[in-house]
């Protein structure tokens, strides 16, 4: 029974000029809306810049000034007290500790999803690298049994000579040359 185009169309695989073994496969992507994306984006933003050491000495400058200004300003400019251990700044600390994490976790999560992907695509990658291997070793193994059936230089000059040796001995036959007959015969 012959095959239809469709069914050909089906197992791309199955052509002589691809290698064996390939398949396309397309990754289901998730649909996101631009707002999503954007807060995602976002909070990779605020997730690598708490990650610096800038961070970090500016968080340090913040307390430290918070602290003078508390300290050292006159009692009715201050508006954190120092004998109850700056309650105002270690709820302003809490407050950004406690949204910190989750935007961590969150940037997180969208580093582990690329990288999922990324995995997926090098796996893909391998795969056809892999078959390409396998085409080209199946054509190379092809190519050497091509050439060993082909005649060598040699063994094309020693059929040459043999057959110039044939058709000097029919001369010698046919001109009737009895010394020559016997010198091409022994």
């Amino acid at each position: 029974m012959a095959r239809t185009d469709e069914n050909r169309r089906d197992r791309p695989d199955e052509r002589l000029d691809s290698p064996k073994g390939m398949r396309t496969r397309v990754l289901p992507t998730r649909r996101r809306n631009g707002r999503g994306d954007a807060f995602g984006r976002a909070t990779e933003g605020i997730a690598r810049a708490m990650g610096t050491p800038w961070f970090l000495v500016g968080l340090t400058l913040f307390c430290v000034v918070w602290m003078a200004w508390n300290i050292l300003t006159p009692k009715a400019l201050q508006f954190d007290s120092a004998a109850i251990g700056f309650t105002a700044l270690t709820l302003v600390l809490s407050l950004q500790a406690s949204y910190a994490a989750p935007l961590i976790l969150l940037a997180q999560n969208r580093q582990d999803d690329r990288d999922r992907v990324q995995f997926e695509q090098d796996r893909q990658r391998a795969e056809r690298n892999l078959a390409d291997t396998e085409y080209l070793a199946r054509e190379v193994v092809a190519l050497r049994l091509a050439m060993r059936d082909m005649a060598s230089k040699d063994f094309i000059r020693a059929e040459l000579r043999s057959l110039l040796e044939e058709l000097d001995r029919r001369d010698a036959i046919d001109d009737g040359d009895p010394e020559r007959t016997a010198d091409l015969r022994g």
